[in-house]
């Protein structure tokens, strides 16, 4: 009848309009929770001096890194934090520790907005997560990496063999996120399921708009925060030589 087919006609134009709200909300999502990268004093801390921005071995050969964490957080956010913790010590030699006295340690904090340093800077370092949008496996992961020394896996030396970067759509304040670095790869392929890599429309000026497309295949995914892959854990125990 006609008034079923102007009701079609409604129901269809409410979906497509949810659809525009969703996706709109997905990408404010991502420019809230994706993970900015703070940059020490050193210029890359994958290739540093005599290694000193990295976490140092214990007489144990683990590597421990002395945390705090903000009171601001609650039991299940410090749960949360902890688990991500723990994929570390089941799967690498780093240890997160509770700081005692140590000179060297990061301090978990909710900031604004997810990020780190690279590597150990020296004293206390902030990692930020925000409990409105960080507190979550995958990005605690993320952070994490950062505060070892691991740079996004797209930016390393070698992604524009398998990524192209539309700076069209980068906004000039974020191009530092996509800069490409001078990376030590440790002899391992890129990783478009590594933890440590941005999605596809990562900071877009543009709804829709990719600020990175996989190449040769486009429809590759890449952005997943769900744990690391397992090339992040075989690029950790490359770095800093763990035996597992």
């Amino acid at each position: 009848s006609y008034q079923g087919k102007i009701l079609v006609y409604i129901l269809v134009k409410i979906l497509v309009y949810i659809t525009f709200i969703v996706r709109v909300i997905y990408n404010f999502s991502l420019f809230f929770i994706i993970r900015n990268l703070v940059f020490p004093k050193t210029k890359n801390a994958l290739y540093c001096f005599n290694n000193n921005c990295f976490w140092k071995k214990n007489s144990n050969n683990l590597v421990e890194v002395p945390y705090i964490v903000s009171s601001e957080y609650s039991s299940t956010d410090i749960s949360v934090i902890k688990n991500a913790m723990s994929t570390f010590h089941n799967k690498t030699c780093i240890r997160f520790v509770p700081r005692l006295n140590q000179t060297d340690y990061i301090s978990i904090e909710n900031k604004d907005g997810c990020y780190s340093y690279l590597g150990r800077i020296g004293g206390k370092q902030v990692v930020s997560f925000n409990r409105q949008g960080c507190v979550y496996h995958g990005i605690i992961q993320h952070e994490l990496n950062h505060a070892l020394g691991f740079y996004h896996e797209h930016t390393r030396s070698d992604r524009d063999k398998y990524v192209k970067i539309n700076w069209e759509y980068v906004p000039t304040d974020k191009a530092y996120n996509f800069q490409i670095q001078n990376t030590n790869n440790q002899n391992t392929t890129y990783d478009y399921g590594s933890v440590m890599h941005y999605g596809k429309t990562a900071f877009t000026t543009q709804a829709g708009k990719n600020t990175i497309t996989p190449i040769p295949d486009a429809t590759v995914a890449i952005g997943q925060r769900q744990d690391m892959s397992n090339l992040d854990i075989l690029r950790i125990n490359k770095l800093y030589g763990c035996v597992v």
